[in-house]
C-alpha cells in the first residue's frame, strides 16, 4: 500500500513537471537569439532601437524556430520576414503639427496631450513594461517613460498646474519600485538590468511640496529604492566595489553606475558590437559592454566624462568612477529618509540615516572637491583621486546645498567664465563628437545649475543662464516649430549634433524646464 501511494505521488510530480516546462520555454532570451542578432547587424532598421520596440505576432520562441526554418530557403528575405511578423502597435504619432498661432509656451501646454499615453494594457509578447496610470513620454524615438527625464517633465507639469498627471507619473514610479524593486532606465524589458540617476525622491518632494502626511505615503518606496542602490554595501571591504556600492580605501561608502549585464545593449546592438570590434578577447569586449551599459545608466550616454584615455571612446571606464552627481542624489535620499523617520517618530532609524547623509556630505565636500581646479569633480576609484575633467555635474552639490559658500563662489565663477555660452551652459568643455559634450547644452543640467546658483544667492547669474537658454529655445521653435532634446549653445544658428541617433523632438524635459524657467523669471520681475 505504501508503495502504491508513493508511486501515485511520483506520477503526480512528473505530470506537474511536464506541464510546467512549456511556459519555461517561452522565457528564452530573445536578445541572445540568432534572429535578433541578424536583424540588428544587417541594418534592417537604421536605428537599432526600432526593432526592440516592435511587437511580434507570436511568442519569441515560435518566431526563433520559424526563422531557423525559413532562412534556409532560397527566396528568403530577412526584411520581409520581419515585416510579416513584427509591427509597431505603440506608435503615438511621433510627428507634431505645430499651430503657428501659438507661442512656445502655449505650444508646450498643448503638446502635453500629444506626449501623454493612457494606462497600458499588458501585451504578452512585447518589450513594453505596462504602467497602471497615464504618463508623459519624452517624444521622438522615446515612446516609453524614462526615469530621470521624468523629474524635469514633472516640474513642468506642476508649473503648468497639471498636478493630477504629475501625481500619476510619481505613482507609476512607485508601482515600478513596488513590483520590480527599482526603477529601470525606461519601461522596456531590455532596460531591466539597470536604472538611471535616482530622481524619485526629488519627484516626491516636488509633488508633496511640504505636505508631510502625503510625503510619508511615499517613504516606503524611497527606502526600497535606496536599498537597491546600496545593495552589496554590507559585503564589501575598503577598496572594493559590489554592484552600485563602493568603499574607498578609508571605508567611505559611495556609489557608482553599474549594469548587471556585460553584453551589447539591445537597443544599440550594432553600435556596441562595432565599437567592440577593436578588441581581440572576449574579456575585453565584455568589459567594454559593462562600461557602455553603466554609461547608459548615468543618463550621459555618451560623454568624454567617462573616458579612461583622451579621445578614445573604447577606453570608457564608467564603472571605475564615483560620479559626483550620483552621490549627491544618494545624499538626498538619505537626508529625506532621515526626515521621514523623524516625522514618524522612529528616532533610531532617523538617526541612522542622518549619520549616513552627514558622512556623504563630508565626502562630497572633501573627496569630490579639487583644490587644483576649485571645482567639484568625479572620483577615480582605482587611483582614489579626483579626475581632471570639468563637467556640469559639478553643479549638483550646489543644487543640494552641499557646497560651502567658498566652494559655491568658485563653482559659480566656472559657470560664468567657462561653461556659459550664447545659448546657455555647456555640458563639458570637450568637443569629442559625443552628444553629452560641447557644443551641446541639455535642459536638465541648465535646471540643476540655475537652482544651485539660486540656493547660494546668485540671482543675476541664474537669470542670465535662464534668459539665454529660453531665447535659444524660442529661436529654434520659431524656425522649426519644435522643442528639441538638446541644443547647440555655442553656435545658436545651428541645431545640436553628435550621438548614436538623430536629433529628437517632443521633448519632455525641455518642455518642463522651459515652463519652470518662465515661472521663475516671472516671479523675479
Amino acid at each position: 500500500m505504501k508503495i502504491l501511494n508513493w508511486s501515485y505521488v511520483l506520477i503526480l510530480f512528473l505530470c506537474f513537471s511536464c506541464k510546467s516546462e512549456a511556459p519555461l520555454e517561452t522565457k528564452v532570451d530573445f536578445y541572445e537569439s540568432q534572429l535578433f542578432k541578424d536583424v540588428q547587424l544587417n541594418n534592417v532598421f537604421k536605428d537599432s532601437k526600432t526593432f526592440v520596440d516592435l511587437v511580434p505576432d507570436r511568442s519569441y520562441q515560435e518566431l526563433i524556430s520559424l526563422y531557423e526554418q525559413e532562412k534556409i530557403k532560397n527566396d528568403f528575405k530577412l526584411e520581409d520576414f520581419v515585416n510579416s511578423h513584427f509591427s509597431d502597435q505603440f506608435n503615438i504619432g511621433g510627428q507634431f503639427e505645430t499651430d503657428t498661432t501659438k507661442n512656445m509656451y502655449q505650444h508646450i501646454s498643448h503638446i502635453w496631450g500629444m506626449l501623454t499615453r493612457a494606462p497600458d494594457k499588458a501585451k504578452v509578447h512585447a518589450s513594453l513594461i505596462p504602467l497602471p496610470k497615464a504618463y508623459v513620454v519624452p517624444g521622438g524615438r522615446f515612446r516609453e517613460i524614462y526615469y530621470w527625464d521624468s523629474y524635469f517633465t514633472i516640474e513642468g507639469l506642476l508649473a503648468d498646474k497639471k498636478e493630477t498627471l504629475a501625481a500619476n507619473m510619481v505613482d507609476n514610479f512607485s508601482h515600478l519600485i513596488d513590483t520590480l524593486g527599482f526603477i529601470p532606465n525606461g519601461t522596456r524589458n531590455y532596460y531591466l538590468s539597470r536604472s538611471q540617476p535616482p530622481f524619485y525622491t526629488l519627484m516626491v518632494t516636488s509633488l508633496t511640496d511640504g505636505n508631510d502626511q502625503q510625503f510619508l505615503e511615499y517613504l516606503p518606496y524611497i527606502e526600497k529604492e535606496y536599498h537597491f542602490w546600496m545593495d552589496g554595501e554590507s559585503v564589501i571591504n575598503p577598496g572594493e566595489m559590489s554592484k552600485h556600492a563602493v568603499k574607498t580605501t578609508k571605508g567611505t561608502v559611495l556609489n557608482r553606475y553599474w549594469d548587471k549585464r556585460d553584453s551589447p545593449r539591445q537597443e544599440s546592438y550594432k553600435e556596441d558590437v562595432h565599437l567592440a570590434s577593436q578588441f581581440n578577447t572576449e574579456a575585453e569586449k565584455k568589459n567594454l559592454y559593462s562600461n557602455l551599459r553603466a554609461g547608459a545608466e548615468s543618463g550621459w550616454d555618451f560623454s568624454s566624462r567617462w573616458y579612461g584615455e583622451p579621445d578614445n571612446f573604447g577606453s570608457i571606464t564608467t564603472t571605475t568612477i564615483a560620479p559626483v552627481d550620483l552621490n549627491c542624489l544618494l545624499f538626498y535620499m538619505e537626508d529625506q529618509l532621515a526626515r521621514g523617520y523623524q516625522l514618524k517618530g522612529v528616532a533610531e532609524k532617523a538617526e541612522a540615516y542622518a549619520k549616513k547623509a552627514e558622512a556623504r556630505k563630508k565626502a562630497i565636500q572633501d573627496l569630490f572637491w579639487s583644490n587644483k581646479t576649485s571645482y567639484f569633480m568625479d572620483l577615480d576609484l582605482p587611483q582614489a583621486t579626483v579626475r581632471d575633467q570639468l563637467t556640469l555635474a559639478g553643479a549638483f552639490p550646489l543644487f543640494f546645498n552641499l557646497a560651502t559658500d567658498d566652494q559655491a563662489l568658485k563653482v559659480k565663477e566656472h559657470f560664468m567664465n567657462d561653461f556659459l555660452k550664447d545659448g546657455g551652459l555647456l555640458t563639458t568643455l570637450e568637443h569629442s563628437g559625443q552628444q553629452w559634450d560641447a557644443p551641446n547644452g541639455w535642459a536638465p543640467l541648465q535646471w540643476i545649475a540655475v537652482k544651485g546658483l539660486l540656493n547660494y544667492g546668485y540671482q543675476q547669474e541664474a537669470k542670465e543662464i535662464m534668459v539665454r537658454w529660453l531665447e535659444l529655445n524660442e529661436k529654434v521653435y520659431a524656425n522649426t516649430g519644435k522643442m528639441m532634446e538638446k541644443y547647440n549653445v555655442e553656435d545658436v544658428t545651428l541645431l545640436s549634433g553628435g550621438g548614436e541617433y538623430d536629433l529628437q523632438d517632443g521633448f519632455g524635459w525641455t518642455n518642463g524646464v522651459a515652463l519652470g524657467f518662465k515661472q521663475m523669471l516671472d516671479k523675479m520681475e
